[in-house]
């Protein structure tokens, strides 16, 4: 099955190089990488054609003028332009462990949304990583806030995951599911501006549509770069236009992917 990887990205050229060398150390490559970069200036461009020159699967580029924080539109240009039949989606802060694709892979399920958990580093860590280019933890590196994420087995992943239909820790830097299932609700809501609840709409939508949300513990592990806070300025704003979508059982949006790409046959 051919697996999209999409990773999220604005302005932070130092973890987003971090990031795609930890892609491409992959047991099992994704078929194809697109960056859903939200309004980068040319030192992300830089980096992301250097490394598509060596990289043994494609890296693709989709950007959008810089208008504010727009995730949601950056992901559906990304999305519009890969071409799997599978599609993981990270942000640009998540480095990977050597099994994240396999892990999400071997997790997907038709009717189901994949949603995977991080293991935070502090900040002098992250500068650390960044520093020595360095992708690979243990579980002795030092830094490490919720160090249980970093495990990796097969029997408490099945003891500990499971299948919901909850929105709580709902994220789109661990996620994955068929690219039908995206183009069945129309992908996320292009008039989501500012952080928040842009992921949790588009998933609150799939739950609408019947699927289930399938949790991996213990599996499909991933360690998130230390930043500030993003500001939360329109987080009201979200929070309503989540609550509609709750309360009308939505389940596509009038402004989406399909601004971008026609559903797949």
């Amino acid at each position: 099955m051919k697996v999209s990887l999409i990773i999220t990205t604005y302005n932070r050229p130092d973890a987003l190089n971090l990031v795609l060398k930890s892609a491409l150390a992959q047991k099992r490559l994704p078929d194809e990488i697109v960056i859903a970069d939200d309004g980068s200036g040319e030192e992300t461009k830089e980096l992301i054609q250097h490394l598509a020159q060596k990289s043994p699967v494609p890296i693709l580029h989709a950007w959008q003028e810089d208008k504010g924080f727009r995730a949601a539109m950056a992901r559906n240009r990304a999305i519009a332009l890969s071409s799997g039949e599978y599609i993981v989606m990270i942000d640009g802060d998540m480095v990977l462990h050597h099994s994240f694709i396999e892990d999400h892979l071997t997790a997907a399920e038709r009717g189901c949304f994949v949603q995977g958990g991080r293991v935070l580093l502090d900040k002098k860590a992250t500068e650390k990583a960044i520093r020595e280019s360095r992708w690979n933890f243990s579980i002795f590196s030092s830094g490490i806030k919720n160090r249980k994420n970093m495990f990796r087995y097969k029997l408490l992943k099945r003891v500990f995951g499971g299948k919901s239909r909850n929105l709580e820790g709902i994220r789109t830097c661990n996620s994955s599911l068929f690219r039908e299932d995206i183009f069945a609700v129309n992908g996320f809501d292009n008039r989501f501006v500012g952080w928040g609840r842009e992921d949790s709409e588009f998933a609150a939508r799939l739950l609408n549509r019947g699927l289930l949300r399938k949790n991996i513990k213990f599996s499909a592990i991933a360690f998130h770069l230390y930043h500030r806070e993003n500001e939360r300025t329109y987080l009201p704003e979200n929070d309503k236009r989540l609550q509609d979508t709750l309360e009308n059982k939505s389940v596509r949006c009038n402004d989406g992917i399909d601004r971008f790409a026609e559903e797949p046959s």
